[in-house]
């Protein structure tokens, strides 16, 4: 504390400084302090995000993505000669979804694979494309408070997954991860 103390101090005299006390929200993610660590999320953000889109009244989803979704660009489509699958006319809304779910992702990594995927649309979206981030939304409307637990003490491991697929992209064949 006296460290503290004395950066606050050192910190008056060259700045006009203001202590607001113990942090509990920073640009939205709200910082929760208990015995075992700290708890970040973004409940708050969370819930304005579905209730601005209008999705309060829908039933969740159980996963962010279908199992074995294979989204498609309109190139892709236009070559192989699929139809019914129109593009949007307003591609600022599927933009701004998008962004907002990536903002997201700062404290809700269980979206982040879902996210980059439909990330990858942003220039030409399409119905199924909105579809695909109208069901994220309902995912996380599941559970809106979860977050980043950082656990209290020392780290001696780490312990890191990876969501991939292999060649799984209809469009280049590439996997992506």
């Amino acid at each position: 504390m006296s460290l503290v103390e004395e950066a606050k101090t050192t910190l008056h005299t060259k700045f006009k400084v203001k202590d607001l006390g113990e942090l509990r929200y920073l640009l939205g993610i709200e910082v929760m302090r208990l015995d075992k660590g700290l708890l970040l999320n973004q409940r708050k953000y969370a819930l304005e995000l579905i209730s601005t889109i209008g999705l309060a009244a829908t039933k969740p989803s159980s996963a962010p993505i279908e199992l074995n979704q294979k989204l498609t660009t309109t190139e892709y489509d236009k070559h192989v000669g699929h139809n019914g699958d129109e593009e949007l006319q307003d591609i600022a809304c599927y933009q701004r979804l998008v962004g907002k779910l990536l903002y997201l992702t700062i404290t809700r990594h269980d979206i982040c694979f879902a996210v980059q995927v439909l990330s990858h649309f942003m220039q030409h979206p399409k119905k199924s494309h909105l579809d695909a981030v109208l069901r994220v939304v309902r995912y996380i409307k599941g559970s809106p408070g979860l977050g980043v637990f950082l656990k209290r003490g020392i780290i001696s491991h780490l312990t890191a997954y990876c969501d991939f697929d292999w060649a799984a992209c209809p469009n280049t064949r590439r996997s992506i991860t």
